[in-house]
Parts: structure tokens; sequence; C-alpha cells
């Protein structure tokens, strides 16, 4: 009886191993909506001071040392005065009336203007020197602006002189966030950073 040999095993071809997959750094995709709202306290805050310091400033003179009956105190003359002035109208005086319907159609603007620039703080990646100023342009403008509702006028008290020259003009602290935010607007610097992690090249391990 003939030996019946085992079949020879059968070799099993070993799988190839599977590589791995490159890894790929996620990048988190850019609001298309600007900063996010939290970039957007340090305006609010600016804003927020201006109206507190302008409005106490305001009522102190008016109400504690009765400037609106006194009419005029000297501080540090001929640089620094207190002069009773109510505006009207927009800075020194400009399109000044005594009708309701001048006085809301201020009221109108300075509330629509500093809407809009607070939308766009909020859109255009603004950096912190824009947002400053925009924070004290609407402070200064709100400041303003509840003059207007409460009193009728906006309460101007601060006076600089110069020796031999007497300014007619008087201002307050809104009126110089205002100016100072003007300023700061323009000489703000655009705000360039570029989302470098899309330019770079997706490396794999």
């Amino acid at each position: 009886m003939a030996d019946r040999k085992a079949p020879p095993p059968v070799r099993k071809e070993a799988k190839p191993k599977p590589q791995p997959k490159p890894r790929v750094s996620k990048v988190e995709p850019r609001s298309t909506t600007g900063r996010e709202p939290s970039a957007m306290r340090l305006t609010a805050w600016v804003a927020l001071a201006i109206i507190l310091v302008d409005q106490v400033l305001k009522y102190w003179v008016v109400h504690v040392l009765e400037l609106d009956r006194v009419r005029a105190i000297d501080v540090l003359p001929p640089w620094l005065n207190l002069r009773m002035a109510w505006n009207q109208g927009v800075n020194f005086g400009l399109m000044s009336s005594e009708q309701d319907f001048m006085r809301w159609l201020l009221i109108g603007v300075a509330v629509a203007v500093c809407l809009w620039v607070w939308i766009w703080l909020a859109r255009s990646g603004a950096g912190r020197m824009a947002r400053i100023s925009g924070g004290l342009l609407i402070g200064g403008a709100i400041g303003n602006v509840i003059d207007r509702i409460y009193y009728g006028a906006v309460a101007d008290f601060l006076n600089m002189s110069l020796p031999n020259w007497q300014n007619p003009y008087s201002f307050n602290v809104a009126d110089i966030a205002i100016f100072a935010a003007a300023i700061g607007l323009i000489f703000a610097p655009a705000d360039n950073k570029v989302d470098k992690t899309r330019d770079e090249p997706r490396n794999s391990r």
C-alpha cells in the first residue's frame, strides 16, 4: 500500500501593510463676519468710559457748580476756563436751530453713525487702535445724544484761550473724544494679518 504523502503546505502571501494616511493639519475656517464678538469688548468699554466721564462732568458743572446760572468760572485763566454754552447744532454751533425737527434729526444721524462704526469694526477685523478710536467716537456721540434728549441741547463748558486772545467757543469731553477718534481712525494701521496656514504646504508624515 503506497504511502500517501501530505500535500505541501500552502504559503500565505503576506498582505502589504496599509500605508499610514498623511496627516493634514486642520485649519479652522475663518469667520466671514470679521472678528469674534469678544474682540469688540475693547470698543464697548472705551465707549462706556467716555459716556460716564462726560455725563458726570456735565452733571457736576450744570447742577453742582450751577454754571448755567453763573455762566463763567475761571480755573487757570486764560488757558482753562468754564464758560457755559448750550449748543443746539453740531460743533461750533453749525446747523443750530431751535426747532425740534433739527434736534431729532441730529440725534438720528448720531445714532446711525454709531451703528455704522460698530458694524464696520466688527466686520472689518480692525486693529486695536481702530477699535479704541471707534469706542471714543461712539462714546462721544452718545454722550451728546443724551444731552439733546435730556436738556434739548448739548452742554458745552470747557474753554481754552490764550493771552490777549479770548476763544469764543466752548466744548466738552464728548467733543474731545470725537476729535481724537477722527485722528485715530485716519492714522490707524490697516490689519494685514493673513492666515498663513492656508499658504503653507501640507507635509505628510
